[in-house]
């Protein structure tokens, strides 16, 4: 990093501090989608930090956590997800297919037949989060 962009370089050294912790564990990070949870994490947690320094009166502090935090959210942006509207236009396709069959159709079934092994969204960068929410909303409705 030779332009000395201190906050981007402290924010690279703890992703890879924490991919590498990931690593050592059962689930390592081997999707796009899981660096970016661990990024997710991370941004909460340097968000927290600024509101308890905020409460401290350490604006020095907040300052850099912001700063952190607006990386990390550039990062997190960057990283193209199948969106909603694909994702529900997938979803009621699918539902109409399982009832015309005469398959049962619940929460997951649908989740395993989008993104599970050979499910449609399989292998793409999708927030499962997002998945279960707009299953559990088609079946509500």
């Amino acid at each position: 990093m030779k332009s000395k962009d201190t906050a981007r370089l402290n924010v690279l050294k703890g992703l890879l501090a924490d991919i590498t912790n990931a690593s050592k564990t059962a689930s390592p990070a081997k999707t796009d989608m899981q660096i970016v949870s661990l990024l997710r994490k991370r941004s909460t947690a340097s968000k927290a930090a600024a509101e308890e320094f905020k409460a401290a009166k350490r604006d020095d502090l907040v300052e850099k956590e912001e700063e952190q935090v607006r990386i990390m959210d550039g990062y997190v942006g960057e990283i193209a997800v199948v969106g909603e509207k694909e994702i529900k236009a997938s979803l009621r396709e699918l539902k109409s297919e399982m009832d015309r069959e005469g398959t049962k159709v619940d929460k997951g079934s649908l989740i395993r037949k989008l993104i599970g092994p050979g499910g449609k969204f399989d292998g793409q960068n999708i927030e499962a989060k997002t998945v279960a929410r707009l299953v559990q909303a088609e079946l509500g409705a």
